[in-house]
């Protein structure tokens, strides 16, 4: 992501993901000069994505993205169409696809524009609740299923039917399975701004701390 001037716009945006209960959601600052690839990969790491699938937005009646190879290709190069030059109104509103087989619909929505402060890197993520889904699970009915299956109560009555002569890796491998799921109320903003703040510097090691900084609470 390039050095940027003091400048710029700062849109307040609301991420959610649609057919999923409770709502899983996300609240960030980017910068009005940030561009198409740089929202993306704040989307990614704000959901703990991996950007292992395809992705597009669909923003005025237009699609774009970053194009790959044997994938969807877009017109516009992503590294050029900043969001400024979409002219967003406070309460517009587009869409963000990722996993064209999960289909994973995030809904944007520009809540305000805010003043630009010195003392923050952008973007930033000050809002959100929920862990994002797993990855390719099946999308949000797959996951509103799973999400059942391993209900708190589900995960008690399993863990009081552990036993006490069944061995520790068998024991572990219950603990592991279940006991993630319960942090799927949780959401956590510092390991994401952390990678945020990794983007926003160049340093490529936000790539690589997904495993480390977004846990997998999902072994399904």
């Amino acid at each position: 992501m390039e050095t940027l001037d003091f400048s710029a716009n700062i849109y307040q945006i609301r991420v959610w993901l649609r057919k999923i209960s409770p709502m899983i959601w996300r609240r960030l600052l980017i910068r009005g000069d940030s561009t198409i690839a740089d929202l993306h990969y704040t989307l990614q790491i704000a959901m703990g994505w991996s950007d292992y699938h395809l992705h597009r937005f669909y923003i005025h009646g237009k699609e774009y993205g970053i194009s790959r190879i044997c994938g969807v290709c877009f017109s516009d190069d992503p590294e050029e169409v900043k969001l400024d030059q979409f002219c967003f109104r406070p309460k517009e509103k587009f869409i963000y696809e990722y996993d064209f087989t999960d289909q994973w619909i995030h809904e944007i929505r520009v809540e305000e524009l805010v003043s630009f402060d010195r003392k923050r890197t952008y973007p930033v993520c000050i809002g959100g609740a929920r862990a994002g889904p797993p990855e390719d699970c099946g999308g949000p009915w797959a996951f509103m299923a799973l999400q059942q299956k391993y209900s708190k109560w589900e995960i008690v009555e399993r863990f009081l039917e552990m036993r006490i002569d069944d061995t520790l890796e068998e024991n572990w491998e219950i603990i592991e399975r279940y006991g993630n799921w319960l942090n799927l109320e949780r959401f956590d903003r510092r390991p994401v701004n952390r990678r945020l703040k990794q983007y926003a510097h160049g340093d490529e090691s936000w790539r690589y701390e997904y495993e480390d900084e977004i846990p997998n609470y999902y072994r399904i």
